[in-house]
């Protein structure tokens, strides 16, 4: 990977919270699974979880990569108790994510860094789908 972009304080900073985006999604839909009813519905949110762990080892490998440390990552958002809020904060953050990563897939100009962003954008966006309509037959 070039170098030069990755004294980018604003790059560095993204990433970060994009490291404890993902580590704090990954706790709420391990809780979200827990409180499903269906074990349908469980068996999709913990494949989406699978996904969240994916973006946070990219996202891990490029900050590693670049800083030469392990990220210390936290969980930055609280994930509700109870289902239907938690499904709506879920369905919410996925959105902003697809944004957030695509901006970053945006204004990066290393072409991997670029893609790993675009792809986990339509993850995100996939995962902001199912969300919806388990937030939707759960009203």
């Amino acid at each position: 990977m070039d170098s030069y972009l990755y004294n980018d304080a604003r790059f560095i900073k993204d990433l970060e919270k994009a490291i404890n985006g993902e580590y704090s999604a990954i706790h709420c839909y391990a809780k979200l699974a827990d409180l499903a009813a269906k074990e349908n519905v469980r068996k999709q949110i913990l494949e989406i979880r699978q996904d969240e762990i994916k973006h946070f080892q990219q996202f891990e490998h490029i900050y590693v990569s670049l800083t030469g440390k392990r990220p210390q990552p936290k969980i930055i958002e609280e994930c509700s108790d109870v289902y239907v809020n938690g499904l709506e904060f879920a369905l919410q953050d996925e959105q902003r994510t697809v944004d957030f990563y695509l901006e970053i897939a945006d204004y990066t100009a290393n072409p991997y860094i670029k893609e790993i962003f675009r792809r986990a954008a339509a993850d995100e966006q996939n995962h902001a789908v199912w969300f919806l309509y388990y937030f939707s037959k759960a009203r």
